[in-house]
């Protein structure tokens, strides 16, 4: 499969709509309404054009279709392939990528998160856990494979740009503890 990255706008609605939400596209004005007032919040801030342009884009890429029912009304719902991309971003199924071989770099996650995000900050926290890597310091998670994408998605999920750092590093001093804990050669 290939490996894109997709905004998190595209994340947040491939995500939801693996969670079984089904969105109307009809044209009505009343019901666009009754639809949209029914969504999750993270979808109503999305304009409807945005989101209109983003379900096309992802038919065009074969990632959902529509479903047309008797009653004239049309679902979009995700075909195999969009349900792949979308576990990548569903933070409850979401498993890093370990290639057969290390390719000698490590992936360190840096964070600050302020104490008015203190829930955000243990919701990061607790992914980065689950999700294996190593606490090198208080707020300095490792993991030795690429993995950037998952981590911009956790980060937007949250809402930690700006006190969450991203780096891919060649060298740790000490890192034996690392590779013994990643069985790394």
């Amino acid at each position: 499969m290939a490996t894109y990255y997709y905004s998190p706008t595209k994340q947040k609605i491939l995500a939801l709509l693996a969670a079984g939400v089904e969105l109307g596209l009809s044209r009505s004005p009343k019901v666009q309404w009754r639809i949209m007032r029914n969504l999750p919040k993270v979808l109503q801030a999305i304009d409807r054009t945005t989101l209109r342009r983003i379900i096309h884009e992802f038919k065009y890429k074969r990632l959902v279709d529509f479903r047309f029912e008797k009653d004239g009304s049309m679902f979009v719902v995700l075909t195999e392939k969009g349900k792949r991309y979308a576990l990548r971003y569903n933070p409850e199924k979401m498993i890093l990528n370990k290639p057969p071989r290390w390719d000698g770099k490590w992936r360190i996650v840096m964070f600050d998160i302020p104490e008015k995000k203190r829930a955000a900050r243990e919701a990061f926290r607790k992914y980065l856990v689950e999700l294996g890597f190593y606490q090198l310091q208080r707020s300095v998670w490792v993991w030795p494979h690429d993995c950037k994408n998952e981590i911009k998605f956790l980060v937007e999920l949250f809402e930690v740009r700006q006190y969450t750092q991203y780096a891919v590093v060649e060298e740790i001093l000490h890192d034996a503890p690392l590779k013994l804990h990643f069985k790394l050669s």
